[in-house]
C-alpha cells in the first residue's frame, strides 16, 4: 500500500487503498497514512498473554482481542491497537461492516523500537478523549506498565506490584504476570 497524497485522507479514501502485505502494515493518523512494522514474535506473544490475562477477568460478555481496528475520530483516522476491551455495550454498536466509533473501553499499547514518545502520548490523549476510560503503556525492558485514566490521574505500575482495574470491578493483574 505505498500511496502519496497531497490531502488529508478520508477513512473511506484509506480503505480504496491496495492491502497490505510484507513486513509493514498502514495506519490512518491525522489524515496521514503511515506505515507500521509489524510485530515481531517478542511483541505478538506478549499481545497474547495479556489478552489471555485479561479475558480470565474481564465480564464474559465483553470482547478482549489483540490487533483491533477503530477510530478514534471519525473522519482521519484509523487505527490498530495492541490489545483491547471493548465492553459488551458498546461492541453491540460497531457496524459488522466497519469498525469501533471512538477509542475501546481499554486501549493497551506494548512498547517496541519503532514507537516515539510523542506517538504514545498522542495515542493516549485521542483514545482517553475519546471513549477509552484507561490507556495502557506496557513498556518489557523496563518490567512497567504505564496505566492513564480518563479523569486524568496516571500511575505507573512495576515489577512487584498489582494493577487495579476498575473497569473490570475489583480485580487485579500482576505486572509480573505480563
Amino acid at each position: 500500500m505505498a500511496a502519496t497524497t497531497t490531502h488529508l485522507v478520508t477513512v473511506e479514501e484509506f480503505r480504496q487503498l491496495p492491502d497490505d502485505d510484507g513486513p509493514v502494515y498502514h495506519e490512518l493518523r491525522h489524515g496521514e497514512v503511515v506505515a507500521v512494522i509489524r510485530a515481531k514474535y517478542k511483541h505478538y506473544k506478549m499481545q497474547r498473554v495479556l489478552r489471555r490475562l485479561l479475558e480470565d477477568r474481564a465480564p464474559v460478555d465483553g470482547l478482549v482481542d489483540t490487533e483491533f481496528p477503530y477510530r478514534p475520530l471519525s473522519e482521519h483516522e484509523l487505527w490498530v491497537a495492541d490489545v483491547v476491551y471493548v465492553s459488551a455495550e458498546r461492541e453491540k454498536s460497531i457496524d459488522p461492516e466497519g469498525y469501533l466509533a471512538g477509542a475501546p473501553d481499554m486501549v493497551i499499547e506494548v512498547l517496541s523500537p519503532s514507537n516515539s514518545a510523542s506517538e504514545m502520548n498522542d495515542k493516549e490523549q485521542l483514545c482517553l478523549e475519546n471513549g477509552a476510560k484507561e490507556f495502557w503503556v506496557v513498556d518489557p525492558k523496563r518490567r512497567q506498565v504505564k496505566v492513564s485514566m480518563s479523569d486524568g490521574t496516571w500511575r505507573i505500575w512495576s515489577s512487584g506490584q498489582e494493577i487495579p482495574l476498575p473497569v473490570f470491578g475489583e480485580h487485579k493483574l500482576r505486572v509480573d504476570a505480563i
